[in-house]
């Protein structure tokens, strides 16, 4: 074996015995039936409540190379699942707009979401603050992420992944910065260190999420979405940039520097947050204890294929 395979192989296995670790400190606790109003899922370490927006260390491993991840929304599912910013510990809900559950359409060809979807803890998108290049301002979440690998996950799940670049989406106005990661589990990730090594060894995928985000939203009547940098996906370095820039608005927040207007910062890790709170705090005797359900039927409407004309665009 060549002095850098062997360099490629032990790369490769801390890697995973990072992930290994990390992945196992966490895990959900499930309440009410997914697809209804009352479901949420809490994450949970060593069996305690915390939040998956605040408390969950951003970076994976000191070098700062492998990072957390919290999957909402599994491959080929359709239910809108995202971290509540409003409620206390910020568990995991379907978003709701005029009062009923939301799902993202499928449009032809894609099924639901084409890829683990989710968000990394520690940022957040200044609603306040103009990006100098999107010349618009942020959309008020954590840093969404779109992790790649082949493995399905599951709400609530903590993956760790590496980065590899970054797209733009400007959505009604507002940049929503999409990350592309792999999991450092994945049978690719030793070959995906860059975005141009996702096109050379997923060809396709970055056009599709290009397309995806385009048109998700025309089947419920909205217009189609567009990107800065002409729908480009930068690189690694460049979303490095934007993954530490986030996370300083994310640390103004948790501190009081910028006034937290609704968003909930209850935490039980971060230090000088003034929304710490201790483990004999009444915020946590309010939490709801594990009452998972199987999940309630969803209208099959949700099934139907839907052809964009602008898809081939």
């Amino acid at each position: 074996m060549s002095t850098a395979a062997r360099r490629l192989s032990h790369t490769s296995a801390h890697l995973r015995t990072v992930s290994t670790m990390a992945a196992s400190e966490y895990t959900t606790r499930v309440v009410g039936a997914p697809n209804t109003l009352e479901h949420r899922v809490f994450i949970e370490k060593d069996g305690k409540v915390i939040s998956p927006f605040h408390d969950i260390p951003l970076f994976a491993n000191e070098h700062r190379t492998v990072l957390n991840m919290i999957v909402e929304v599994p491959r080929w599912t359709n239910a809108k699942l995202e971290i509540s910013k409003e409620e206390s510990f910020n568990p995991i809900k379907q978003d709701i707009k005029k009062g009923k559950l939301r799902f993202v359409r499928n449009c032809f060809p894609h099924k639901g979401y084409i890829w683990n979807y989710g968000a990394f803890p520690q940022t957040w998108e200044d609603p306040n603050a103009t990006h100098a290049e999107t010349k618009a301002k942020g959309d008020n979440d954590p840093l969404d992420v779109c992790e790649i690998g082949e493995a399905v996950g599951y709400p609530g799940q903590v993956k760790q992944v590496k980065v590899l670049g970054i797209m733009a989406l400007l959505d009604e106005g507002e940049t929503d910065w999409k990350v592309i990661v792999v999991d450092v589990n994945d049978p690719l990730a030793p070959k995906l260190n860059d975005i141009e090594d996702v096109e050379r060894h997923l060809p396709g995928l970055i056009r599709a999420t290009n397309e995806w985000f385009r048109i998700y939203k025309i089947p419920d009547g909205k217009p189609e979405n567009h990107f800065a940098f002409s729908g480009e996906a930068k690189n690694k370095k460049y979303a490095t940039e934007i993954i530490h820039e986030t996370a300083e608005a994310w640390r103004k927040l948790v501190n009081g520097e910028t006034p937290a207007g609704g968003i909930s910062i209850a935490n039980s890790t971060v230090e000088g947050s003034a929304g710490k709170v201790g483990p004999n705090d009444e915020a946590y005797a309010k939490l709801p204890q594990d009452s998972r359900q199987p999940p309630a039927p969803i209208d099959a409407s949700i099934d139907k294929w839907f052809f964009i004309s602008s898809a081939a665009a």
